[in-house]
Formats: C-alpha cells, structure tokens, sequence
C-alpha cells in the first residue's frame, strides 16, 4: 500500500517508522514531515491546515492510506473531505473530532451517555466561570480548562481563588488562547496516578492498542508548569487486564455507541485520558489521535502488521478481535530547548543523534528540528525523544538515558526521573 502520513513532530517520526516497516507497505510519504522522517521515507512540504490542498496531494500520489498525527487537520474537516473524494483516511470527522476539540462538548457527551468524568460546568462568560469559583461549587484545587484546542497548554490547576481568577481573566479577557479560551470548563480536581490508553477504531468497535504513563511537569517530581509531554512509558503497570476491560465496558464502548447514536461514529486512534480513582477510573481528557511522547513508546510494542489493521479501520470494517502486542517495555525522554514550554530557542547545534540512536535497543525521534546549512539544529520546544527499549522497565529507562548521554545541544533540558516512580511503586 501506498501511505501518506500527515504530520511534522516525533509522533510522526515513530508513525512513519512503525508503518515503514510493514510488509503490506509499498512506500511511505510524510508531509510536511522532518529531517529524521526524511532518512525514512519522502517528505513533502505543505500546510496542513490547507484541506483542499492535502486532498490533492493524496490523490497525485496514489495514495491509498491516509494516517493523521495531529488533531488540527482532523478538527477542520479533513476526514470529510477525503470522505467526500472517495479516499481512505484513518481519522475522525470534524464533529466527531470535538471529543477533543471542543472540551464543552466532550463534557457534555460524557454527562448524555454516563462515561464517568468529573464534575463540570461550562462557562460562557467571564462573570459566569468567576461566579462558578467565588460560589465554591468545586472547592480546591479546581481545573480550568479552555474548551477549544490550545496545544496541550490550555489547562490550569489553581490551588485558590485568586489563581483561579487569574486564569481566567487570563484566558477569557486577555486571550491567552485565543478562540479556544472564549469558553471555560470548570471542573472539580481528582486525585489519582494518570495513565493513557490508547484504541483504533472503526465506528463501531475499538481495539486496544496499548497504555503509557506521560510526565507533563517540565522539572523532575512533576514541578513546574505543565508542558505537551517530558516522557513517557509503556506498558503501565496500573492497566491489568482486569481494569482494562472494566474500562472498555465502562467507557469506551459507551462512547462509540454514543457517538454512532448521534450521527458521528468515531474512526481513528482514541486517547482516553484516565485518572484511576477511588471511585474507579474516570476520563480527564480524550484526543483523538495518539498522543506525544506516549506515540514513541505505544507503537513500536505492536507485534503485528499495523497497515491492514488502519486500513479496515478507516473503511468501517476491522476483523481482528484484538492487536498482539510485545512483551517488552519501552521508556521515552523528550529533550526540549532552553525556556520551553513557555518559549523556546532555534538554530542551535545538535550534536550525537546519530551515535545515541546507533547503540542497541535506542531510538531517537525528531521533532523540533530542521537542517541548516547542512547541520542538523533546533526548531521548536520539543526537540528530540530517545526511547530506550528492554525486557524490564529499569532496562528500558538506562538505555533512554544513555542515549541521552550522546546527545547535545545549548541549553538542552530534560526530566532525570522519567520512569522511576513506576520502579519504586514495584519495589
């Protein structure tokens, strides 16, 4: 088959390199792509926002599989679009994209259909979301998060009332979000470990794929400000099969019935985000593609040709009964330029990638970087992820690191701990 996957960041990278490696797959196109998706398969620059565009690209290249990574494209129609062609694409429908999209509706699809979530109120307005918090009705801490997409940053935990203010003066009158701040959903703090699970989908049933652990905190023991993702991995030792399949019971397969019932089934990966509580696991978020940097450690453990799998997928018609998976573990760091996530640095020089990812069971994925004046450099926050790969999660974890012992570039920064709370708990 001929594959073309959208995207430009390490999620891709580990997409591509996983879809590259089927044998069902004739070639591999990523667009716009990056310089170390570019050692793997062709790259073509475009803009992804561009819909029109995308589809003619599919369409002079012969493609017969299209796979989305980020949720942008996916919220503006693209999958409609493709629909409308007659081209095969494996991702949601705009409305059915507003499970990640619109924060105000996925809450409210939860309340309709009984998926256990926290308790919420959507605010319109900036008087309504400041009477939410001066009336009390969720205590503190309380989460704030902005209803549209924000790039990972739109979520605020604020431990009082006068930071909760802030932040929402901060989203709803100076825009901090832009249109994604326009509303508010205001939800009660719960308390628990967090863990990502991840599903293909057809429509009508999903197919578990695998679970991560993420670490958002920019600076070790999760201090700091929330960011898109430090590391990940996979598998987490929280998701037995057990609460897997309470959670499949629970909350996946009332959310695609209820998404069918409503006139939009849900194709694509599915990311619930669980927060595992007292009161059994309950959804924090859902997106609607595979997340980054938990991407970089859930697909390499696919044991299986994943093209064919995607492809009936994106038609309606998965026949497999579940996904074989390694029983190996896989832990990812992200290596992110100084001042991310609030800002970041560009064109610095990144030395030893090729050395990291030559020693055994290392894998390094690109994401913010380009080539200038034929050196490798950074371009953007997230810069690289090094996923160590071993038959123990300690295993895994050293390798990451060192790879990692390989790499620079000025003003590097990245987590120590990635992994290590897993190991104590097991000690």
């Amino acid at each position: 088959m001929r594959v073309l996957v959208l995207g430009s960041g390490a999620r891709e990278h580990a997409l591509v390199a996983r879809l590259a490696s089927d044998p069902e797959t004739e070639t591999v196109l990523a667009a716009p792509g990056n310089p170390g998706i570019a050692r793997v398969a062709r790259t073509q620059p475009i803009d992804l926002t561009n819909v029109a565009a995308v589809a003619e690209l599919a369409a002079s290249e012969r493609i017969d599989l299209t796979v989305v990574g980020p949720e942008l494209p996916l919220s503006l129609g693209l999958a409609d679009r493709f629909a409308a062609d007659g081209q095969l694409l494996f991702g949601p429908t705009a409305a059915a994209a507003r499970l990640e999209s619109s924060k105000a509706f996925a809450k409210t699809f939860m309340a309709r259909h009984a998926v256990p979530t926290a308790r919420f109120h959507v605010a319109e307005s900036l008087d309504s979301a400041r009477a939410q918090i001066h009336e009390g009705a969720f205590g503190f801490p309380v989460v704030l998060k902005a209803d549209g997409l924000a790039a990972g940053k739109g979520v605020v935990i604020a431990d009082d009332a006068s930071a909760a203010d802030a932040a929402i003066v901060a989203a709803m009158a100076d825009r901090k979000f832009g249109g994604a701040g326009e509303r508010l959903v205001i939800e009660e703090c719960l308390s628990g470990p967090e863990v990502s699970f991840f599903l293909i989908c057809d429509g009508t049933r999903a197919l578990s794929i695998g679970s991560a652990q993420d670490h958002k905190r920019i600076f070790d023991d999760d201090r700091g400000p929330n960011t898109g993702g430090m590391g990940a991995f996979a598998p987490s030792p929280l998701l037995d099969a057990a609460l897997e399949a309470r959670v499949m019971r629970e909350i996946v397969d009332p959310v695609l019935a209820g998404m069918a019932a409503e006139g939009h089934p849900f194709r694509g990966f599915l990311y619930v985000g669980l927060m595992l509580t007292s009161d059994g696991p309950k959804v924090i978020e859902f997106n609607v593609r595979l997340g980054d940097p938990e991407a970089q450690v859930v697909l390499p453990l696919i044991d299986e040709p994943l093209v064919p799998i995607l492809a009936a997928a994106a038609g309606g018609a998965l026949r497999h009964s579940s996904v074989r998976r390694g029983h190996d573990a896989l832990a990812g760091v992200v290596l992110a330029s100084r001042g991310y996530p609030e800002s970041s640095e560009s064109g610095c020089p990144i030395e030893g990638v090729d050395r990291a990812a030559a020693l055994a069971h290392v894998a390094v994925y690109h994401a913010g970087t380009t080539v200038r004046d034929g050196r490798l450099v950074t371009a953007g926050g997230r810069v690289l992820t090094v996923v160590g790969r071993g038959r123990t999660l300690a295993d895994a974890i050293a390798r990451a690191y060192a790879g990692i012992e390989q790499i620079s570039f000025d003003g590097m920064q990245y987590r120590h701990d990635i992994g290590k709370r897993a190991l104590s708990r097991r000690a």
